[in-house]
């Protein structure tokens, strides 16, 4: 790029100034040389000063040429694959991950209040979150989930169940689990197809998860459920 034509400027603080030898005698009266009129006519010379030719072309064709290489060097970087963000957690001996995006919170275990008149084990009843009374349901129930008989191996020794609350379109589920992982991320086409059995209605697919952070942690298949038609099946069975 063509150097900017610079007119003459006096730069008389570099000399006799506050950057100089300091012999200016308007120093007694300005104290510094940004207070001096010399000072602020020669920066407003400067910033007036007339643009050399060519100068817009070539700052044009050079945030031109960024702009490519940054999207270049981006779409070298970005996954060919969709990326899925899940939640992980454990009923009975079944680890399943449903859309980070219907998660709304995290809570402690709660007294759930039976409806009278209502026998369906998939409804357990009203549950308060936050002061407001909440619909609770058996997750387990409603995937047909056998109860485990035998000790269920843990991520760690301490094991806290939570109660999950899930939103979507307005409409909002608890329910209870029995270990709770948090966030994992993997590529859509890690999915395998799910197993002949009774949660596959549910279930979009299976991926292989391998906790981080946990030492001699082994791999676990976990069943990625369709908040759609879990929502939907939902709203069916529970009126």
């Amino acid at each position: 790029m063509n150097s900017i034509a610079t007119p003459f400027i006096e730069r008389c603080w570099n000399f006799i100034g506050i950057e100089g030898d300091r012999s200016c005698p308007q120093l007694a009266t300005y104290t510094h040389c940004r207070n001096c009129p010399v000072y602020s006519t020669a920066g407003r010379n400067l910033l007036e000063r007339s643009i050399p030719e060519n100068y817009r072309y070539e700052w044009t064709q050079l945030l031109a040429k960024s702009r490519v290489d940054e999207n270049s060097q981006i779409s070298h970087t970005l996954p060919t694959t969709q990326t899925l963000t899940v939640v992980i957690f454990r009923l009975q001996r079944e680890w399943l991950a449903l859309s980070a995006q219907i998660f709304k919170e995290m809570a402690l275990p709660s007294v759930v209040h039976t409806l009278p008149h209502r026998s369906n084990q998939i409804l357990r009843g009203l549950v308060s979150i936050r002061g407001e009374l909440r619909l609770c349901i058996s997750l387990s129930h409603l995937l047909n989930l056998e109860v485990a008989d035998i000790p269920v191996q843990t991520l760690t020794p301490v094991v806290y169940s939570r109660m999950v609350v899930l939103e979507k379109a307005g409409n909002i589920w608890v329910f209870g689990v029995d270990e709770l992982y948090g966030i994992h991320r993997f590529h859509q086409d890690e999915l395998q197809e799910p197993p002949k059995s009774l949660t596959q209605t549910y279930t979009k697919g299976l991926f292989q998860w391998q906790p981080a952070g946990l030492a001699m942690a082994r791999l676990h298949s976990v069943s990625y459920l369709d908040d759609e038609l879990l929502f939907t099946t939902l709203a069916r069975k529970v009126q």
